[in-house]
């Protein structure tokens, strides 16, 4: 199968910082590869170098050419930052960077596949948040990229816009269209991408499809239960009752022959399928304890991200201090460019 993308160990130094620490990957044509990590892991600065956009060491490959020697028009990248000129409606930015290539697609189909049919005519300024987004993804979309970049898609867009920007990314690539995005939404990795690549500090700590990465890192299903703070002042627990501890609890679910963990209030019960869940709520209920809540979890990227990393990806730990006039990390806003730019930090539909 081709290659879209191949980086092989790139790495990228501001000052004493390290953005990026030998990174080596591969995107085959027409899959969807998402990124995944807090702000300063690097993500920003390895999609820069994947594009050309920053000078960085190692090797990095577009279509088996240099990133500044192949077509514009076969890329389309959105950056996190992006601001279009806000006089301008939807149709008419997104008919604008129609007018920079040769071919094409049909603004209004376009505009249809991001949901801003009906407000194609609305100023740039007067769109929400969500909208906004639509219309820079709508600009990258235009010139029907071979290869479509975005950082951050979905920052902003109420949760039926991100539903529909999702099934349009899978119909693309189903198309043949290859997807790069970042994102610290994993449960958008997981149910988007092909393939994920879990980057922390720079270095990229794992890659493989979700399932793999669950089954490998994930952990087990288990049962979190929440228990009151003050069980005292629950109307349950009238003064003449002893209510038992979280720690007796602990103690009565190991043994009727449960793994439990206790982390402050909140009980865990490792190695839970769904068909034990009613005997271990039996078994809690018999300890006589009070508690809050009670549910079923099974492993996700979260988890994996954290197992792997040692870091949960809503933490994040600070970021890569990079210059604001070079390549900031998810910080340093960015302004559109002609779709032929080969060098600086250049914009939507590259």
């Amino acid at each position: 199968m081709q290659r879209a993308l191949v980086a092989e160990d790139v790495r990228r130094e501001y000052g004493d910082r390290v953005a990026l620490d030998g990174v080596s990957l591969s995107v085959d044509a027409g899959e969807v590869f998402a990124l995944v990590g807090p702000n300063g892991a690097g993500k920003t600065t390895l999609v820069r170098a994947l594009t050309g956009t920053t000078a960085v060491d190692g090797e990095v490959s577009v279509f088996g050419e240099s990133p500044a020697t192949v077509a514009k028009s076969r890329l389309g990248v959105l950056p996190q930052e992006f601001t279009p000129p806000e006089r301008l409606s939807a149709r008419e930015l997104i008919d604008y960077y129609a007018g920079l290539y040769d071919d094409p697609r049909d603004v209004e189909s376009v505009l249809a596949d991001v949901g801003l049919a009906d407000t194609a005519d609305t100023h740039y300024e007067n769109l929400s948040g969500g909208q906004r987004r639509r219309t820079c993804v709508g600009a990258t979309l235009v010139n029907d990229p071979d290869l479509l970049v975005l950082d951050e898609p979905t920052t902003g867009i109420d949760p039926a816009g991100r539903r529909d920007l999702r099934t349009l990314l899978s119909d693309l690539a189903d198309g043949g269209t290859t997807v790069l995005l970042t994102t610290h939404d994993m449960t958008e990795a997981e149910r988007l991408a092909d393939r994920v690549g879990l980057l922390a500090d720079g270095r990229l700590a794992a890659v493989d499809s979700p399932a793999a990465l669950i089954a490998e890192h994930g952990g087990e299903n288990r049962v979190v239960v929440d228990f009151v703070a003050d069980p005292s002042e629950d109307a349950t627990a009238a003064s003449d009752v002893t209510v038992p501890s979280p720690a007796a609890a602990v103690d009565a679910l190991g043994e009727a022959g449960h793994r439990v963990e206790l982390h402050d209030t909140e009980l865990v019960v490792h190695g839970v399928v769904a068909e034990d869940i009613g005997s271990v709520v039996d078994d809690l209920e018999r300890t006589g304890v009070v508690y809050d809540g009670l549910e079923w979890r099974q492993p996700d990227l979260e988890d994996v991200y954290l197992a792997v990393t040692g870091t949960a990806v809503t933490g994040g730990g600070e970021p890569v201090a990079e210059p604001a006039d070079d390549d900031g990390d998810d910080t340093a806003a960015e302004t559109p460019a002609e779709p032929n730019a080969t060098d600086g930090e250049t914009g939507v539909a590259q």
